[in-house]
């Protein structure tokens, strides 16, 4: 029996039948470890460590066992932007007060070590596939599939720290020269970004045009590598980056566009969040019973409702949708009324954010005082929104708040969907030539989509203000769904989106009067030219005795 042990999850039941076929009964073997040697002798286990490594390690508290980016968890990613913030801080308000350093990234410390743990794990497979009994059709498939994950993964660390340390195809293992100076070297951003899109373009003629019977649902497709080099294209020519054109990254959302695969949800913008099976999602994570996510509903509906709050959306997101006419409420023509603020809105306000008044689960939301049950007057009320709102996107309402375990958290989490695609080539159409036809016409599709029906833009607009309604466009469509975080860094503009207040709202009830009042809900908030960038966790930096170096101003 080998020494080298590869850990592998979900794997117990079959590990403990082989084990119990040996005839050397005093040879005891572990029951949560498979040998090197019987992984690559048997091809179902083989591939069950390949799909496994879709997977993370789960390297803190209230951190459900990740994929890529955080996803459906306790506190959310969004809870670190001008979207949200989680009601009962669990190390997100360091973050959005400029106070995270390599020794404290609250919940943002885990990206750098679960992402290179990942990609050994992925060059372990790589280098040993040509072992494993498969056919050369199953292995090309699984090769491109590995390529895929650990592209995904140097994503992550892209987009958090910049430049990473490209690790190649090699396995470091303990008897190697791990104090070699060259194994710590950053690569440049450019370097980075060709890197990840060399890999994507190579996987992506392997891999499966479509999910099926012998590729499940939540495998990744080509046009999920597509997809994902599309989202990089257009990281890459964005100002923080500038390692690529805004014409190579309208060619490569529009690459995803033609392959006529994908389509806009029509069963309603809400229950795009509950459906796996729908034909926009390019590449999702699946949960099922034993194996679900945090439940949404008591983790985000009002205290009111004997749930915790949760990520809390802020005012400056509800500020940013538009009125049904299709205008800002800063516009004095738009119809927007202060005092009924909510009414004749873009419809995925409704869908997206729980406010006062708001229908929800057989009654309205109640967030004004005196007297409210979604208030501090309410039940329960140290759950109480410091915002004023509720998250309401994602949430199923077939499933119980009370008492959830395991008939809830269910939901996909939507890595890639063809909303953003279309975004995506609409802001690098725009920046490479102009608001053109198919610039109007990519960006109403989404505005226009089933059961949204917002007004098409108005025609006429300049390349400025076209980046402005796109912006926007992105805010709202995408809101909560780890996109705002990234884009106002890659535009650089988080120095003035990020240094806004954290804004809420105080509604007070007098008979059928509401008085609807903005207020701080989080003081604090500071964002420094150095936060463009995580710092590289303070123990990765003296494991390589302070070889790798760390990003400016930490």
């Amino acid at each position: 029996m080998k020494n080298n042990i590869i850990y592998i999850l979900s794997l117990v039941a079959i590990w403990a039948t082989a084990a119990s076929c040996q005839k050397d009964f005093l040879e005891v073997k572990p029951t949560d470890k498979v040998s090197q040697e019987f992984l690559l002798a048997d091809s179902t286990l083989f591939e069950a460590f390949v799909t496994n490594r879709y997977l993370g390690a789960r390297l803190q508290d209230k951190e459900d066992i990740p994929g890529f980016g955080r996803g459906f968890t306790w506190a959310m990613w969004s809870s670190l932007s001008d979207e949200c913030i989680y009601n009962n801080d669990d190390n997100t308000w360091l973050i959005v007060r400029g106070q995270l350093a390599p020794e404290n990234l609250g919940i943002a410390g885990t990206v750098w070590g679960r992402s290179y743990r990942s990609i050994r794990e992925c060059n372990y497979a790589l280098t040993n596939i040509s072992e494993v009994p498969f056919s050369e059709g199953h292995k090309k498939m699984l090769t491109a599939e590995l390529r895929f994950i650990r592209a995904y993964r140097y994503f992550d660390l892209l987009t958090n720290y910049g430049g990473a340390i490209l690790m190649g195809d090699k396995v470091y293992n303990l008897g190697d020269n791990l104090s070699d100076p060259a194994l710590f070297v950053r690569s440049t951003i450019k370097q980075t970004v060709d890197y990840i899109l060399a890999e994507l373009t190579a996987a992506a003629p392997d891999l499966p045009a479509t999910n099926s019977d012998s590729w499940k649902l939540g495998r990744a497709t080509n046009g999920a590598a597509l997809a994902l080099k599309a989202r990089l294209a257009l990281y890459a020519a964005s100002p923080l980056y500038n390692a690529g054109t805004w014409a190579a990254a309208a060619a490569a959302a529009k690459a995803v566009i033609d392959l006529n695969r994908y389509s806009l949800h029509t069963g309603g913008y809400a229950n795009l969040f509950l459906t796996p099976e729908s034909n926009e999602i390019i590449f999702e994570r699946l949960y099922t019973k034993n194996a679900s996510h945090f439940p949404l509903e008591i983790a985000s509906s009002p205290n009111g409702y004997g749930a915790w709050g949760g990520n809390t959306p802020l005012q400056n997101l509800v500020d940013d949708y538009e009125t049904s006419s299709g205008k800002f409420i800063t516009d004095p023509t738009s119809g927007y009324d202060p005092q009924n603020p909510y009414v004749n809105r873009d419809p995925r306000l409704a869908a997206s954010i729980l406010y006062n008044t708001a229908n929800h689960r057989g009654r309205v939301v109640e967030t004004f005082v005196p007297g409210g049950r979604d208030s501090k007057d309410g039940n329960e009320n140290w759950n109480t929104s410091k915002t004023g709102y509720y998250t309401k996107k994602f949430q199923n309402d077939a499933y119980p708040i009370n008492n959830p375990w395991d008939v809830a958290g269910f939901q996909p989490w939507i890595y890639m969907r063809f909303a953003e695609v279309l975004l995506n080539y609409a802001e690098a159409q725009n920046e490479a030539v102009g608001p053109d036809a198919t610039v109007y016409d990519a960006v109403n599709r989404v505005r226009q989509r089933q059961s949204v029906g917002m007004p098409p833009l108005p025609a006429g607009l300049s390349q400025a203000e076209m980046r402005t309604r796109i912006r926007n466009e992105r805010r709202v469509e995408l809101a909560f769904e780890e996109h705002r975080f990234y884009d106002v860094r890659r535009w650089k503009i988080a120095d003035v989106t990020e240094n806004v207040p954290a804004y809420g709202i105080d509604v007070v009830k007098n008979g059928n009067t509401f008085t609807y009042t903005r207020k701080v809900a989080l003081t604090g908030r500071l964002f420094q030219t150095k936060h463009y960038w995580l710092p590289i966790p303070r123990a990765e930096i003296q494991a390589s005795n302070n070889k790798i170096t760390q990003n400016e101003g930490y």
